[in-house]
Protein backbone atom coordinates (compact mmCIF):
# COMPACT_ATOMS: atom_id res chain seq x y z
CA UNK A 1 0.00 0.00 0.00
CA UNK A 2 1.35 3.26 -0.88
CA UNK A 3 2.04 6.25 1.75
CA UNK A 4 -1.05 8.15 -0.23
CA UNK A 5 -3.15 4.64 -0.11
CA UNK A 6 -2.21 4.81 3.97
CA UNK A 7 -3.12 8.13 4.36
CA UNK A 8 -6.19 7.94 2.62
CA UNK A 9 -8.08 5.13 4.51
CA UNK A 10 -6.48 6.67 7.98
CA UNK A 11 -8.29 10.33 7.22
CA UNK A 12 -11.53 9.17 5.82
CA UNK A 13 -13.87 10.09 7.79
CA UNK A 14 -16.02 6.98 6.73
CA UNK A 15 -13.86 4.88 9.09
CA UNK A 16 -13.50 7.44 12.29
CA UNK A 17 -16.62 10.10 12.63
CA UNK A 18 -19.40 9.02 14.37
CA UNK A 19 -22.04 6.93 12.73
CA UNK A 20 -25.06 8.48 13.50
CA UNK A 21 -23.91 11.59 12.08
CA UNK A 22 -22.21 10.19 9.18
CA UNK A 23 -25.20 8.26 7.73
CA UNK A 24 -27.40 11.72 8.04
CA UNK A 25 -24.59 13.10 6.07
CA UNK A 26 -24.57 10.21 3.50
CA UNK A 27 -28.27 9.10 3.91
CA UNK A 28 -30.57 12.35 3.80
CA UNK A 29 -29.07 13.76 0.24
CA UNK A 30 -29.76 10.25 -1.07
CA UNK A 31 -33.17 9.66 0.36
CA UNK A 32 -33.95 12.95 -1.18
CA UNK A 33 -32.59 11.96 -4.45
CA UNK A 34 -34.72 9.02 -4.12
CA UNK A 35 -38.13 10.71 -2.85
CA UNK A 36 -37.08 12.75 -5.91
CA UNK A 37 -36.76 10.50 -8.65
CA UNK A 38 -39.70 8.71 -7.27
CA UNK A 39 -41.42 12.19 -7.81
CA UNK A 40 -40.61 11.36 -11.80
CA UNK A 41 -43.50 8.83 -11.47
CA UNK A 42 -46.13 9.95 -8.38
CA UNK A 43 -46.50 13.64 -10.84
CA UNK A 44 -46.87 11.97 -13.27
CA UNK A 45 -49.69 9.67 -12.15
CA UNK A 46 -50.89 12.99 -10.55
CA UNK A 47 -51.09 15.10 -13.84
CA UNK A 48 -52.57 12.21 -15.70
CA UNK A 49 -55.30 10.81 -13.16
CA UNK A 50 -56.82 14.60 -13.30
CA UNK A 51 -55.67 14.91 -16.77
CA UNK A 52 -56.86 11.86 -18.46
CA UNK A 53 -58.36 9.80 -15.31
CA UNK A 54 -58.69 6.91 -14.34
CA UNK A 55 -57.66 4.87 -17.86
CA UNK A 56 -54.50 7.43 -17.58
CA UNK A 57 -53.21 5.83 -14.46
CA UNK A 58 -54.04 2.12 -15.36
CA UNK A 59 -51.87 3.22 -18.64
CA UNK A 60 -49.31 3.88 -16.31
CA UNK A 61 -49.42 1.17 -14.69
CA UNK A 62 -49.49 -1.19 -17.45
CA UNK A 63 -45.99 0.83 -18.55
CA UNK A 64 -44.27 0.52 -15.36
CA UNK A 65 -42.41 -2.64 -15.26
CA UNK A 66 -40.45 -1.17 -17.97
CA UNK A 67 -39.11 1.38 -15.49
CA UNK A 68 -38.90 -1.37 -12.76
CA UNK A 69 -36.65 -3.20 -15.31
CA UNK A 70 -34.30 -0.24 -15.89
CA UNK A 71 -34.04 0.71 -12.20
CA UNK A 72 -32.81 -3.25 -11.73
CA UNK A 73 -30.17 -2.75 -14.77
CA UNK A 74 -28.42 0.56 -13.72
CA UNK A 75 -28.41 -0.36 -9.47
CA UNK A 76 -26.65 -3.98 -11.34
CA UNK A 77 -23.92 -1.71 -12.68
CA UNK A 78 -24.43 1.21 -10.24
CA UNK A 79 -24.67 -0.67 -6.99
CA UNK A 80 -21.18 -3.36 -8.27
CA UNK A 81 -19.63 -0.06 -8.99
CA UNK A 82 -20.13 1.42 -5.85
CA UNK A 83 -19.60 -0.88 -3.51
CA UNK A 84 -15.85 -2.42 -5.84
CA UNK A 85 -15.24 1.13 -5.74
CA UNK A 86 -15.80 1.54 -1.44
CA UNK A 87 -14.44 -1.35 -0.93
CA UNK A 88 -10.71 -1.01 -2.32
CA UNK A 89 -10.38 2.79 -1.63
CA UNK A 90 -10.95 1.61 1.95
CA UNK A 91 -8.29 -1.18 1.44
CA UNK A 92 -5.61 1.38 -0.49
CA UNK A 93 -6.18 -0.31 -4.11
CA UNK A 94 -6.72 2.77 -5.60
CA UNK A 95 -5.89 1.61 -9.30
CA UNK A 96 -8.81 -1.14 -8.50
CA UNK A 97 -11.10 1.16 -7.66
CA UNK A 98 -10.48 3.22 -10.82
CA UNK A 99 -10.95 0.34 -13.12
CA UNK A 100 -14.09 -0.49 -11.48
CA UNK A 101 -15.69 2.85 -12.23
CA UNK A 102 -14.18 3.22 -15.54
CA UNK A 103 -15.86 -0.33 -16.52
CA UNK A 104 -19.22 0.43 -14.57
CA UNK A 105 -19.85 3.60 -16.72
CA UNK A 106 -19.34 2.03 -19.87
CA UNK A 107 -21.46 -0.91 -19.06
CA UNK A 108 -24.20 1.24 -18.24
CA UNK A 109 -23.59 3.45 -21.36
CA UNK A 110 -23.97 0.46 -23.98
CA UNK A 111 -27.05 -1.40 -21.73
CA UNK A 112 -28.79 2.15 -22.07
CA UNK A 113 -29.13 2.27 -25.43
CA UNK A 114 -29.91 -1.57 -25.98
CA UNK A 115 -32.96 -1.45 -23.13
CA UNK A 116 -34.18 1.20 -24.95
CA UNK A 117 -34.30 0.01 -28.46
CA UNK A 118 -35.65 -3.06 -26.98
CA UNK A 119 -38.22 -1.58 -25.12
CA UNK A 120 -39.10 1.14 -28.54
CA UNK A 121 -39.25 -2.15 -30.82
CA UNK A 122 -41.50 -4.83 -28.63
CA UNK A 123 -43.90 -2.03 -26.44
CA UNK A 124 -46.98 -3.72 -27.80
CA UNK A 125 -46.00 -7.42 -26.67
CA UNK A 126 -44.69 -5.97 -23.57
CA UNK A 127 -47.68 -3.71 -22.96
CA UNK A 128 -50.17 -6.89 -23.47
CA UNK A 129 -47.84 -9.22 -21.38
CA UNK A 130 -47.87 -6.26 -18.34
CA UNK A 131 -51.94 -6.95 -18.17
CA UNK A 132 -53.47 -4.23 -21.10
CA UNK A 133 -56.03 -6.28 -23.38
CA UNK A 134 -55.07 -4.95 -26.82
CA UNK A 135 -58.99 -4.71 -27.60
CA UNK A 136 -59.10 -2.84 -24.12
CA UNK A 137 -60.01 1.00 -22.92
CA UNK A 138 -56.40 1.07 -21.37
CA UNK A 139 -54.12 -0.38 -24.40
CA UNK A 140 -53.78 2.89 -26.45
CA UNK A 141 -53.10 5.25 -23.58
CA UNK A 142 -49.77 3.05 -23.16
CA UNK A 143 -48.40 2.94 -26.06
CA UNK A 144 -48.53 6.45 -26.45
CA UNK A 145 -46.92 6.87 -23.09
CA UNK A 146 -44.23 3.46 -23.57
CA UNK A 147 -43.90 5.01 -27.38
CA UNK A 148 -42.16 8.46 -25.55
CA UNK A 149 -40.61 7.32 -22.65
CA UNK A 150 -38.68 4.46 -24.19
CA UNK A 151 -36.39 7.12 -25.35
CA UNK A 152 -35.48 8.30 -22.09
CA UNK A 153 -33.99 4.93 -20.48
CA UNK A 154 -30.98 5.34 -21.92
CA UNK A 155 -30.78 8.83 -20.41
CA UNK A 156 -32.53 7.76 -16.63
CA UNK A 157 -30.16 4.63 -16.44
CA UNK A 158 -26.67 6.62 -16.91
CA UNK A 159 -28.05 9.22 -14.22
CA UNK A 160 -29.23 6.65 -11.64
CA UNK A 161 -26.40 4.51 -12.44
CA UNK A 162 -24.28 7.62 -11.45
CA UNK A 163 -25.76 9.27 -8.17
CA UNK A 164 -24.46 5.80 -6.54
CA UNK A 165 -21.09 6.05 -8.16
CA UNK A 166 -20.51 10.20 -7.30
CA UNK A 167 -22.09 9.41 -3.64
CA UNK A 168 -19.68 6.46 -2.84
CA UNK A 169 -17.19 9.12 -4.07
CA UNK A 170 -17.51 11.38 -1.16
CA UNK A 171 -20.10 13.97 -2.88
CA UNK A 172 -23.83 13.19 -1.75
CA UNK A 173 -25.36 16.80 -2.34
CA UNK A 174 -24.20 16.54 -6.12
CA UNK A 175 -25.11 13.12 -6.71
CA UNK A 176 -28.72 14.58 -4.93
CA UNK A 177 -28.92 17.38 -7.03
CA UNK A 178 -28.64 15.27 -10.31
CA UNK A 179 -31.84 13.69 -9.48
CA UNK A 180 -33.44 16.68 -7.50
CA UNK A 181 -33.13 19.28 -11.09
CA UNK A 182 -34.80 16.81 -12.90
CA UNK A 183 -37.60 16.18 -10.46
CA UNK A 184 -38.32 19.91 -10.71
CA UNK A 185 -38.13 20.35 -14.41
CA UNK A 186 -40.50 17.35 -14.69
CA UNK A 187 -43.23 18.73 -12.46
CA UNK A 188 -43.09 22.23 -14.43
CA UNK A 189 -43.16 20.00 -18.02
CA UNK A 190 -45.98 17.94 -16.55
CA UNK A 191 -48.11 21.13 -16.26
CA UNK A 192 -46.63 23.23 -18.90
CA UNK A 193 -47.48 20.30 -21.49
CA UNK A 194 -50.63 18.92 -20.09
CA UNK A 195 -52.38 22.05 -18.86
CA UNK A 196 -51.41 24.97 -21.10
CA UNK A 197 -50.22 22.95 -24.32
CA UNK A 198 -53.17 20.08 -23.60
CA UNK A 199 -50.89 17.11 -24.62
CA UNK A 200 -52.75 14.23 -22.57
CA UNK A 201 -50.77 11.25 -21.62
CA UNK A 202 -47.96 12.39 -24.64
CA UNK A 203 -47.16 15.31 -22.50
CA UNK A 204 -46.55 13.42 -19.63
CA UNK A 205 -44.43 10.92 -21.29
CA UNK A 206 -42.48 14.04 -22.99
CA UNK A 207 -41.73 15.83 -19.69
CA UNK A 208 -40.20 12.88 -18.02
CA UNK A 209 -38.02 12.49 -20.64
CA UNK A 210 -36.58 15.80 -20.93
CA UNK A 211 -36.23 15.46 -17.38
CA UNK A 212 -34.03 12.06 -17.39
CA UNK A 213 -31.75 14.15 -19.95
CA UNK A 214 -31.05 16.78 -17.38
CA UNK A 215 -29.67 14.34 -14.94
CA UNK A 216 -27.41 12.72 -17.29
CA UNK A 217 -25.85 15.65 -18.32
CA UNK A 218 -25.06 16.93 -14.58
CA UNK A 219 -23.83 13.54 -13.52
CA UNK A 220 -21.26 14.10 -17.23
CA UNK A 221 -20.34 17.01 -16.35
CA UNK A 222 -19.00 15.99 -12.83
CA UNK A 223 -16.63 13.39 -13.72
CA UNK A 224 -13.97 15.92 -15.04
CA UNK A 225 -13.62 16.70 -11.30
CA UNK A 226 -14.15 13.05 -9.64
CA UNK A 227 -12.64 13.41 -6.20
CA UNK A 228 -10.80 9.96 -5.89
CA UNK A 229 -8.86 10.00 -8.44
CA UNK A 230 -8.73 11.60 -12.12
CA UNK A 231 -11.05 9.96 -14.78
CA UNK A 232 -10.41 9.99 -18.72
CA UNK A 233 -12.59 9.33 -21.56
CA UNK A 234 -10.02 7.83 -23.10
CA UNK A 235 -9.88 5.28 -20.15
CA UNK A 236 -13.41 4.14 -20.68
CA UNK A 237 -13.47 0.64 -21.72
CA UNK A 238 -14.89 -3.01 -20.25
CA UNK A 239 -12.50 -4.96 -18.00
CA UNK A 240 -13.93 -8.06 -17.93
CA UNK A 241 -12.99 -9.51 -14.29
CA UNK A 242 -13.96 -6.00 -12.89
CA UNK A 243 -17.41 -6.37 -14.73
CA UNK A 244 -18.50 -9.66 -14.09
CA UNK A 245 -17.49 -9.04 -9.65
CA UNK A 246 -19.37 -5.31 -9.93
CA UNK A 247 -22.46 -7.68 -11.44
CA UNK A 248 -21.94 -10.25 -8.39
CA UNK A 249 -22.11 -7.37 -6.43
CA UNK A 250 -25.07 -5.60 -8.13
CA UNK A 251 -26.84 -8.71 -8.65
CA UNK A 252 -29.20 -9.09 -5.72
CA UNK A 253 -30.42 -5.73 -6.20
CA UNK A 254 -31.12 -6.40 -9.66
CA UNK A 255 -32.83 -9.42 -8.83
CA UNK A 256 -34.50 -7.70 -6.70
CA UNK A 257 -35.96 -5.57 -9.44
CA UNK A 258 -36.38 -8.26 -11.65
CA UNK A 259 -38.78 -10.01 -9.42
CA UNK A 260 -40.70 -6.50 -8.75
CA UNK A 261 -41.24 -6.16 -12.54
CA UNK A 262 -42.52 -9.66 -12.77
CA UNK A 263 -44.51 -9.01 -9.68
CA UNK A 264 -46.15 -6.30 -11.23
CA UNK A 265 -46.56 -8.48 -14.45
CA UNK A 266 -48.60 -11.64 -12.26
CA UNK A 267 -50.31 -8.94 -10.22
CA UNK A 268 -51.73 -7.33 -13.30
CA UNK A 269 -52.70 -10.01 -14.76
CA UNK A 270 -54.37 -11.44 -11.86
CA UNK A 271 -56.46 -8.01 -10.78
CA UNK A 272 -57.88 -8.01 -14.73
CA UNK A 273 -58.72 -11.78 -14.43
CA UNK A 274 -60.27 -11.72 -10.82
CA UNK A 275 -61.48 -8.05 -10.82
CA UNK A 276 -63.50 -8.97 -14.33
CA UNK A 277 -65.22 -11.99 -12.04
CA UNK A 278 -66.41 -9.25 -9.47
CA UNK A 279 -68.10 -5.91 -9.43
CA UNK A 280 -65.33 -4.10 -9.71
CA UNK A 281 -64.45 -4.73 -13.17
CA UNK A 282 -60.68 -5.32 -14.20
CA UNK A 283 -59.85 -1.47 -15.33
CA UNK A 284 -60.41 -0.24 -11.66
CA UNK A 285 -57.85 -2.84 -9.81
CA UNK A 286 -55.49 -1.88 -12.21
CA UNK A 287 -55.84 1.75 -11.98
CA UNK A 288 -55.95 1.42 -8.00
CA UNK A 289 -53.07 -0.71 -7.98
CA UNK A 290 -50.98 1.94 -10.36
CA UNK A 291 -51.41 4.53 -7.85
CA UNK A 292 -50.74 2.10 -4.55
CA UNK A 293 -47.54 1.12 -6.43
CA UNK A 294 -46.45 4.95 -6.98
CA UNK A 295 -47.98 5.39 -3.09
CA UNK A 296 -45.54 2.52 -1.67
CA UNK A 297 -42.57 4.08 -3.55
CA UNK A 298 -42.37 7.10 -1.95
CA UNK A 299 -41.66 5.04 1.21
CA UNK A 300 -39.67 2.50 -0.17
CA UNK A 301 -37.62 5.83 -1.26
CA UNK A 302 -36.91 6.44 2.42
CA UNK A 303 -35.44 2.53 2.96
CA UNK A 304 -33.66 2.91 -0.08
CA UNK A 305 -32.09 5.98 0.46
CA UNK A 306 -31.11 4.95 3.67
CA UNK A 307 -29.45 1.64 2.40
CA UNK A 308 -27.73 3.78 -0.53
CA UNK A 309 -26.16 6.72 2.07
CA UNK A 310 -24.71 3.36 4.12
CA UNK A 311 -23.27 1.82 1.45
CA UNK A 312 -19.74 3.36 1.75
CA UNK A 313 -19.99 3.02 5.30
CA UNK A 314 -20.58 -0.51 4.83
CA UNK A 315 -17.68 -1.21 2.18
CA UNK A 316 -15.32 1.16 3.30
CA UNK A 317 -15.09 -0.11 7.07
CA UNK A 318 -14.93 -3.91 5.82
CA UNK A 319 -11.96 -3.05 3.95
CA UNK A 320 -10.44 -1.58 6.59
CA UNK A 321 -11.64 -4.79 9.11
CA UNK A 322 -13.71 -2.26 12.03
CA UNK A 323 -16.73 -4.88 12.18
CA UNK A 324 -18.75 -2.83 14.93
CA UNK A 325 -18.87 -0.22 12.33
CA UNK A 326 -20.10 -2.09 10.03
CA UNK A 327 -23.19 -3.21 12.63
CA UNK A 328 -23.14 -0.18 14.38
CA UNK A 329 -24.43 1.23 10.52
CA UNK A 330 -26.85 -1.60 10.04
CA UNK A 331 -28.91 -1.76 13.14
CA UNK A 332 -29.33 2.35 12.71
CA UNK A 333 -30.54 2.06 9.74
CA UNK A 334 -32.41 -0.73 10.44
CA UNK A 335 -34.67 1.64 13.21
CA UNK A 336 -34.58 4.38 10.62
CA UNK A 337 -36.38 2.37 7.57
CA UNK A 338 -38.95 0.78 10.11
CA UNK A 339 -39.83 4.02 11.94
CA UNK A 340 -40.81 5.16 8.17
CA UNK A 341 -42.59 2.27 7.91
CA UNK A 342 -44.88 2.80 10.82
CA UNK A 343 -45.66 6.04 10.10
CA UNK A 344 -46.27 5.28 6.68
CA UNK A 345 -48.73 2.21 7.63
CA UNK A 346 -50.48 4.74 9.85
CA UNK A 347 -51.51 7.54 7.41
CA UNK A 348 -52.72 4.31 4.77
CA UNK A 349 -55.25 2.87 7.28
CA UNK A 350 -56.32 6.12 8.73
CA UNK A 351 -56.65 7.97 5.82
CA UNK A 352 -56.77 5.59 2.58
CA UNK A 353 -58.96 8.03 0.74
CA UNK A 354 -57.95 11.36 0.68
CA UNK A 355 -54.35 9.78 -0.17
CA UNK A 356 -56.24 8.00 -3.26
CA UNK A 357 -57.96 10.95 -3.84
CA UNK A 358 -54.89 12.87 -5.09
CA UNK A 359 -54.13 10.63 -7.61
CA UNK A 360 -57.48 11.82 -8.73
CA UNK A 361 -61.46 10.96 -8.88
CA UNK A 362 -63.20 7.68 -9.89
CA UNK A 363 -66.81 6.09 -9.10
CA UNK A 364 -67.56 5.12 -5.87
CA UNK A 365 -66.87 1.18 -6.61
CA UNK A 366 -63.62 2.98 -6.91
CA UNK A 367 -62.61 4.61 -4.02
CA UNK A 368 -64.21 1.38 -2.21
CA UNK A 369 -61.82 -0.52 -3.91
CA UNK A 370 -58.68 1.08 -3.33
CA UNK A 371 -59.52 1.66 0.55
CA UNK A 372 -60.00 -1.85 0.60
CA UNK A 373 -56.78 -2.48 -1.07
CA UNK A 374 -54.36 0.27 0.92
CA UNK A 375 -55.61 -1.27 4.00
CA UNK A 376 -55.12 -4.87 3.17
CA UNK A 377 -52.59 -5.12 0.66
CA UNK A 378 -50.17 -2.46 2.13
CA UNK A 379 -50.86 -3.98 5.94
CA UNK A 380 -47.73 -4.82 6.82
CA UNK A 381 -45.66 -2.09 4.72
CA UNK A 382 -43.01 -1.20 7.67
CA UNK A 383 -41.32 -4.79 7.21
CA UNK A 384 -40.89 -3.97 3.30
CA UNK A 385 -38.85 -1.36 4.35
CA UNK A 386 -35.63 -3.83 6.14
CA UNK A 387 -35.50 -5.99 2.69
CA UNK A 388 -33.62 -3.10 0.95
CA UNK A 389 -31.61 -2.01 3.71
CA UNK A 390 -30.89 -6.25 4.07
CA UNK A 391 -30.13 -6.20 0.64
CA UNK A 392 -27.66 -3.26 0.17
CA UNK A 393 -25.94 -4.59 3.56
CA UNK A 394 -24.95 -8.04 2.18
CA UNK A 395 -23.93 -6.25 -1.42
CA UNK A 396 -22.22 -3.68 0.00
CA UNK A 397 -19.71 -6.16 2.65
CA UNK A 398 -19.60 -8.84 -0.68
CA UNK A 399 -21.85 -11.30 0.84
CA UNK A 400 -23.22 -11.70 -2.85
CA UNK A 401 -25.32 -15.08 -2.22
CA UNK A 402 -26.86 -14.30 0.93
CA UNK A 403 -28.16 -10.62 -0.63
CA UNK A 404 -29.59 -12.57 -3.78
CA UNK A 405 -31.23 -14.70 -1.45
CA UNK A 406 -33.06 -11.93 0.52
CA UNK A 407 -33.77 -9.97 -2.57
CA UNK A 408 -35.53 -12.93 -4.10
CA UNK A 409 -37.58 -13.82 -0.76
CA UNK A 410 -40.18 -11.10 -0.83
CA UNK A 411 -40.82 -11.54 -4.15
CA UNK A 412 -39.87 -14.93 -5.66
CA UNK A 413 -39.84 -17.27 -2.90
CA UNK A 414 -43.69 -16.14 -1.29
CA UNK A 415 -45.48 -13.42 -2.88
CA UNK A 416 -45.86 -14.60 -6.58
CA UNK A 417 -46.68 -18.04 -5.38
CA UNK A 418 -49.24 -16.57 -2.71
CA UNK A 419 -50.97 -14.13 -5.60
CA UNK A 420 -51.33 -17.60 -7.99
CA UNK A 421 -52.59 -19.69 -5.32
CA UNK A 422 -54.99 -17.64 -2.75
CA UNK A 423 -57.18 -16.08 -5.57
CA UNK A 424 -57.76 -19.64 -6.59
CA UNK A 425 -59.59 -19.91 -3.35
CA UNK A 426 -60.55 -16.17 -2.25
CA UNK A 427 -61.16 -14.58 -5.36
CA UNK A 428 -59.64 -11.32 -5.45
CA UNK A 429 -59.42 -10.90 -1.35
CA UNK A 430 -57.28 -13.71 -1.90
CA UNK A 431 -55.12 -11.29 -4.34
CA UNK A 432 -54.92 -8.84 -1.18
CA UNK A 433 -53.66 -10.86 1.54
CA UNK A 434 -50.64 -12.38 -0.08
CA UNK A 435 -49.18 -9.00 0.07
CA UNK A 436 -49.40 -8.49 4.15
CA UNK A 437 -48.39 -12.49 4.85
CA UNK A 438 -45.04 -12.49 2.30
CA UNK A 439 -43.72 -9.56 4.06
CA UNK A 440 -43.78 -11.15 7.16
CA UNK A 441 -42.35 -14.40 5.90
CA UNK A 442 -39.62 -12.30 4.21
CA UNK A 443 -38.83 -9.93 7.05
CA UNK A 444 -38.75 -13.38 9.37
CA UNK A 445 -35.71 -14.78 6.75
CA UNK A 446 -34.19 -11.36 6.57
CA UNK A 447 -33.46 -10.73 10.47
CA UNK A 448 -32.43 -14.30 10.79
CA UNK A 449 -29.13 -14.09 8.33
CA UNK A 450 -28.18 -10.41 9.12
CA UNK A 451 -27.50 -12.44 12.84
CA UNK A 452 -25.72 -15.35 10.87
CA UNK A 453 -23.10 -12.73 9.30
CA UNK A 454 -22.41 -10.85 12.42
CA UNK A 455 -21.85 -13.83 14.13
CA UNK A 456 -19.20 -14.37 11.23
CA UNK A 457 -17.69 -11.17 12.59
CA UNK A 458 -16.92 -12.51 15.77
CA UNK A 459 -14.56 -15.10 14.57
CA UNK A 460 -13.20 -13.02 12.18
CA UNK A 461 -11.96 -10.80 15.04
Amino acid sequence: MTDYAKNSVKDNPLGTAPLIPLIAKFAIPSIISMLVGAAYNVTDQIFIGHVVGMLGNAATNVAFPTVTLTTGISMLFGMGTASNFSINQGAGRIEEARKYVHTGLTGVMIAGILVGLLVYFFRSPIIVLCGADPAGNVYPYAMAYLSITAFGLPFQMFAHTSSMIIRADGKPTYSMLCTVSGAILNVFLDWLFMYPFGMGIRGAAFATVLAQMLSFTLAVLYYPRFRAFPLSIKELGISVPHLLNSMAAGIPNFCNHMLMMVTSIVLNNMLATYGALSVYGADIPLAVSGVAQKTSMIMVSFAVGIAQGCQPIWGFNLGAKKYDRVKGAYWRAFAAAFAVGVIFFAALQLFPRQIISIFGTGSDLYFEFAEKYLKIFMMLVFFQNIQPITVNYFSSTGNHRQGLIVSLSRQGLFLIPLLVILPKFFGINGILAASPISDAMAFVLSVSMVLVSFRKFKENE
